[in-house]
């Protein structure tokens, strides 16, 4: 083999999408974060701790497994001409940030204004769920939920609003407990009609 392929192979090897690691990986891993806490991994209350990490991050990050356009395909077309605003008020969810990996609990608001077709109003709050069993950022999942809503159900407009607590500023550096972060994100009639769109905050705000 020459030194030319043998550069071109260790090339596409590099490019190549990284393969999820094992779950003796992953529990090595904690392990190693164990042990880097100061900590014994091999002490009777953390023996067995890689295992239930390894279970419960297959929860917390399920959402990678999951395509969210799928879940909006079965949609309901026998409305009787319904155009009004539908609303799913309150969506409880537990995400994780990105940076330090900490938790992220909130609730979302999820609207919008059909236009000849909708949608079971479970499937609102699993596309929710789906994105937020990822790693995140509260602004990127929100554009997530309300733009693949707007992409596979075509209405006239998607509100979406979320208010979420972040552990990573209320548990940690700044440790300002009781504070919240609000995002939104408007699109089609929620963005062009001011009315529509305080319609929907009022909604949301009337919740709390």
């Amino acid at each position: 083999m020459s030194g030319q392929v043998r550069t071109l192979e260790r090339v596409a090897v590099a490019q190549a999408p990284t393969a999820r690691p094992s779950r003796a990986e992953m529990e090595e891993a904690v392990r190693t974060m164990i042990r880097w806490a100061g900590d014994d991994p091999d002490r009777d209350g953390l023996r067995e701790t890689p295992d239930r990490v390894a279970r419960a991050f297959r929860e917390y990050f399920s959402g990678y497994t999951h395509d969210p356009t799928e879940i909006l395909q079965k949609t309901f077309e026998e409305i009787e001409g319904y155009d009004e605003m539908i609303v799913l008020r309150g969506v409880r969810f537990e995400s994780h940030c990105e940076h330090h990996m900490a938790p992220i609990v909130g609730r979302a608001w999820v609207a919008y204004i059909p236009q000849g077709r909708v949608v079971g109003i479970s499937k609102l709050a699993r596309v929710v769920d789906v994105y937020a069993k990822r790693l995140q950022i509260q602004e990127k999942m929100t554009a997530q939920i309300a733009n693949t809503i707007n992409d596979v159900l075509r209405p006239q407009g998607v509100g979406v609003i979320i208010k979420a607590t972040h552990h990573c500023m209320t548990t940690r550096g700044t440790h300002k407990p009781g504070t919240d972060l609000v995002t939104s994100r408007m699109l089609g009639v929620f963005r062009s009609n001011g009315l529509t769109r305080q319609e929907l905050l009022g909604l949301a705000n009337s919740h709390d």
